[in-house]
C-alpha cells in the first residue's frame, strides 16, 4: 500500500504521513527499529503498556443524543454530551497534526452479511500490528472497494482534560454512534481497540436480529457446534481449545439465522502463569514470529520469557492470528449450535460440576453472568467474592441486558439448543478449604454434554438452585456430582448455598421487570436462615 499524508482528510486529520495497511513484516520491523518493542527468543514482540495494563472501564463514555437516549442502557454506560465530544474531537485532531500515523482497514465479523468495516488509526506501530492480528483482513479485491463504516482513533500520548471534555481522568474512550467515531486516548493497553469494535457490534447487531456474544465457539464437524460463555478465570479459552474439535474463535461471536461467526481473526490470550503442559497450543504461540506479548517479563540477555513473573501486570496478554492455533477454522464460521455451555468458577464450593438448564434457566443465568473471585493475598480476607457481569460481558453491552436475553432465548428455542451450567470452581468446601475441580472431571462431563450422551443420565433437582444435576456420568466419581456430599460439615454447606442463592436473587432484582414470569421463577430459591 502507498503511504500518503492525505488519506485521513475526510476526518479532518492532517498527519505528516499515513502508513496504510502495512503488513506484519513492515510493522514488526518498525516496532523494533523505533524501540516500541523488543524481540523475544523465537521472534515474538515484547511491549510494555505502562500504568494501564487492562481496560479503563470507568473512563469509557457514550455520547448521549436523540438516537442513543432510548437505545443505550444508561445505568451501565457513562454519558458524554455531543458538545463535549466535539471539543474532544477538535483537540484530538490538533494533537495528531503533523504526526506519523498508521491505518488498518479491517472487518469486525467473519460473516459478509453482518460484518462491520472499520478503519483503525493508531499512533503506535505495534498497535497497528495488534489490531491487524485481532480483526479480519480483507482480500485484495475487498481492499479496493473498502469503505469504513466506523473509524477508531487511538492516541496513547493524548491527555484528556476532565473539566474541558467531561471525562473522569486523562484517559478516555469515547464512542459516538452518530458520528461513527471512537476516540481512545491516554492508554497504551491495546485491548481497548479490540473491545471498542465489540461494543460497536453489540449495539448494531441486535437491530438485525443477530446475537452478539462474549464467548468462545468450537465445532466437532457433525452439526454439533458449541458456545462457551464465561468470565475471566472460568476456563473459557482452555476448554474450547480441544484437539478433537475445530476452534471457531475464543472470545467474541455472532449468532444469526445462518449460524455462528467469529468477530475476530485472532486471539488475545492471558499469559500470566502460562505453561506448556497446561495450555500447549497457546504456549506455542509465544515462540512464534510476530506474536505481540504485552507486559510479559523477559530476560534482557537471554530473551527468555517468564510467564510467572507478575511485576509488570497480572493481566499480561498475547495477541496472535487465529491461524497460529493448529486446529483453528480459517473461515471463522460454522452452523447452528447444538450445545450452549455457561462456565462459572464457583469459589463458594456449592455449585455442581455440571447442571442441565431449561431455556428459562439459561436466560436467568445468562442475565446473571455469575462467577466468583478468590480472596487473593490481602491479609485477613479469606472469603470468596461473587461477581455478576450480565450477559457475561456487562462492560461491553450498550443496550439493556433484557434485549440480549430475549434474543438469546428466541435462538435457543428456535434451534433446540441444549444448555448446561459448568462449574470449574471449588469442591469439598469453599476456596481455602476445598480444592479446585479437577480439569479431567470437567473435560469428561463436558465431552458427555457435547456428544449428547449426558442427556440420557438420571438427574436430580438441586433443592437450592433448581436445576437438574446428573446422578452419575461415565468416567466420573459419582460423589463429586453432588457438592453437598463432598462437604464434611453439611450445615456449613447449607448456609453457604443459601448465602449464594440470596446473592443471585438480590442481583436479579435489576432485571425482574424486564423478563417473563417463567424466567423470574427460574432462579435459585433464597433460603434465609437455612
Amino acid at each position: 500500500m502507498v503511504d500518503t499524508n492525505t488519506e485521513l482528510a475526510d476526518l479532518g486529520l492532517r498527519p505528516a504521513s499515513v502508513r496504510k495497511n502495512w503488513n506484519a513484516e513492515r510493522l514488526y520491523e518498525y516496532a523494533v527499529y523505533s524501540s516500541e518493542a523488543r524481540v523475544a527468543k523465537g521472534g515474538a514482540l515484547v511491549v510494555e503498556t505502562g500504568k494501564h495494563t487492562g481496560r479503563s472501564a470507568q473512563d469509557k463514555f457514550t455520547v448521549r443524543d436523540e438516537a442513543t437516549e432510548t437505545t443505550v442502557w444508561w445505568d451501565n454506560n457513562a454519558a458524554m454530551t455531543p458538545s463535549q465530544f466535539e471539543t474532544l474531537w477538535q483537540d484530538f485532531r490538533q494533537h495528531l497534526e503533523g504526526k506519523d500515523l498508521f491505518v488498518q482497514e479491517l472487518f469486525g465479523g467473519a460473516d459478509p452479511e453482518h460484518r462491520l468495516p472499520v478503519r483503525v488509526v493508531t499512533e503506535l506501530g505495534w498497535h497497528s500490528l495488534f489490531i491487524r492480528h485481532l480483526l479480519r483482513r480483507p482480500t485484495e479485491a475487498e481492499y479496493q472497494a473498502f469503505s469504513a463504516e466506523f473509524s477508531i482513533i487511538n492516541s496513547p500520548s493524548f491527555r484528556a482534560e476532565p473539566a474541558r471534555h467531561g471525562t473522569r481522568s486523562e484517559t478516555v474512550i469515547a464512542v459516538n454512534f452518530a458520528r461513527k467515531l471512537v476516540l481512545i486516548g491516554g492508554t497504551s493497553y491495546a485491548g481497548e481497540t479490540k473491545k471498542a469494535v465489540f461494543t460497536l457490534l453489540n449495539y448494531l447487531l441486535p437491530e438485525r436480529g443477530v446475537m452478539p456474544m462474549h464467548c468462545s465457539v468450537n465445532d466437532g464437524g457433525q452439526d454439533d457446534a458449541a458456545i462457551f460463555f464465561g468470565l475471566s478465570g472460568t476456563g473459557k479459552t482452555t476448554l474450547s481449545a480441544d484437539e478433537s474439535r475445530q476452534l471457531i474463535g475464543d472470545d467474541e461471536h455472532g449468532w444469526s439465522n445462518e449460524g455462528l461467526f467469529n468477530f475476530e481473526g485472532g486471539c488475545y490470550a492471558k499469559m500470566i502463569n502460562l505453561s506448556k503442559e497446561a495450555e500447549p497450543e497457546i504456549y506455542a504461540t509465544t515462540k512464534m514470529w510476530g506474536t505481540v506479548l504485552e507486559n510479559v517479563v523477559m530476560d534482557p540477555e537471554t530473551r527468555e520469557l517468564d510467564f510467572f513473573d507478575n511485576r509488570l501486570a497480572e493481566n499480561s496478554r498475547g495477541a496472535y492470528p487465529i491461524s497460529s492455533i493448529r486446529n483453528a477454522c480459517d473461515t471463522g464460521r460454522c452452523g447452528q449450535p447444538r450445545t450452549l455451555i455457561m462456565l462459572t468458577c464457583d469459589a463458594f464450593g456449592v455449585m455442581p460440576p455440571i447442571a442441565r438448564l431449561t431455556p428459562e434457566q439459561a436466560m436467568y443465568h445468562f442475565l446473571s453472568g455469575y462467577t466468583a473471585k478468590v480472596a487473593g493475598t490481602e491479609k485477613g480476607v479469606t472469603e470468596p467474592t461473587a461477581t455478576f457481569s450480565t450477559c457475561f460481558g456487562g462492560p461491553f453491552m450498550p443496550r439493556h441486558p433484557s434485549e440480549y436475553g430475549r434474543l438469546l432465548g428466541e435462538l435457543i428455542d428456535r434451534h433446540g439448543v441444549d444448555c448446561w451450567l459448568v462449574s470449574t470452581g471449588w469442591t469439598a468446601g469453599p476456596y481455602g478449604t476445598g480444592s479446585r475441580m479437577p480439569i479431567q472431571v470437567t473435560r469428561h462431563l463436558l465431552n458427555a454434554a457435547l456428544d449428547g450422551s449426558l442427556k440420557a443420565a438420571e438427574f436430580r433437582v438441586d433443592p437450592v438452585f433448581g436445576f437438574a444435576v446428573p446422578v452419575c456420568a461415565p468416567g466420573v466419581d459419582a460423589g463429586v456430582l453432588d457438592p453437598r456430599k463432598t462437604w464434611s460439615d453439611l450445615a456449613a454447606y447449607d448456609r453457604q448455598a443459601a448465602r449464594l442463592a440470596e446473592m443471585f436473587v438480590e442481583n436479579f432484582r435489576t432485571f425482574e421487570a424486564y423478563v417473563p414470569t417463567a424466567v423470574r421463577a427460574a432462579g435459585p430459591r433464597a433460603m434465609i436462615g437455612a
